[in-house]
């Protein structure tokens, strides 16, 4: 067990492989816990292919700890936990970065605001942004009320009701347990309404290369964000998975990609 203390948390981490370094941000709700059982995407590919590949549990997730403050939960501070994370372990010389929705937003404000630190991204999952995630805060905003109001089991069997995405419908154990705490779970559905991935005119300034791999037919990680990614971003890739077979290929991707 690795831990990194922050203001409000202990991030729990991990390190497994060697060579460059390569850091991996999982999406809301996740924890690497729960992305290992799920199996769908094998991240230590990365590793096996000549990477040392950090993940850890962002903050309230799986076993590192948070508070329930908002702001906390935000892109820009989540960001500011990844950079310091990577001052932690001593990181040399540019890394490689990879998120999958929060992560990918994550990811994004990192190399934002400390662009000189990254030599290569892998996005995957690209959550809601610019025009399409009001109604995605919105649902989040009203998801933090219904628990505050009636608790996260009964948000968890309201949730479970809902149809995956077809491209995971035959994903077994799809979705997996919410590794957040009931206690700070409100603050960080709130502290996700409250975010956005930077504007487009910043991420037009990011001159490095970047790989957007996406689902379709999934509303809360529409393929339009990462088409606009890729429009956006100069130097950028994107790939669209349209069943579960391909996204399993995303792990040798995202490898290949990065060793190049």
């Amino acid at each position: 067990m690795h831990t990194l203390t922050r203001p409000g948390a202990e991030l729990d981490y991990d390190l497994v492989g060697t060579g460059p370094l390569a850091v991996y941000a999982h999406g809301s709700l996740f924890s690497r816990r729960s992305e290992d059982q799920l199996a769908l995407v094998d991240w230590t590919a990365v590793a096996d292919a000549g990477r040392r590949l950090l993940r850890y549990d962002a903050r309230a997730h799986g076993r590192s700890t948070g508070r329930p403050v908002e702001a906390d939960y935000a892109f820009p501070s989540l960001a500011g936990d990844l950079l310091a994370l990577l001052d932690h372990v001593g990181a040399d010389g540019r890394v490689d970065g990879i998120g999958a929705s929060m992560g990918s937003g994550t990811v994004l404000w990192a190399a934002t605001l400390a662009p000189g630190r990254f030599r290569r991204l892998v996005l995957t999952m690209s959550p809601t942004a610019w025009d399409t995630r009001p109604a995605q805060a919105a649902g989040y905003q009203a998801a933090a009320t219904f628990v505050e109001q009636q608790g996260k089991a009964a948000w968890v069997a309201a949730m479970s009701t809902m149809a995956p995405p077809p491209v995971l419908a035959d994903v077994p154990g799809f979705p997996p347990e919410f590794d957040v705490a009931e206690n700070l779970l409100p603050a960080l559905l709130r502290g996700l309404a409250s975010s956005d991935l930077p504007d487009q005119e910043t991420l037009a300034t990011l001159d490095l290369p970047v790989l957007v791999l996406s689902w379709d037919g999934d509303p809360g990680h529409p393929v339009s964000t990462a088409e606009k990614l890729a429009e956006v971003l100069p130097d950028a890739e994107l790939h669209v998975s349209h069943d579960s077979a391909d996204v399993r290929t995303w792990a040798d991707r995202a490898a290949a990609f990065l060793a190049a």
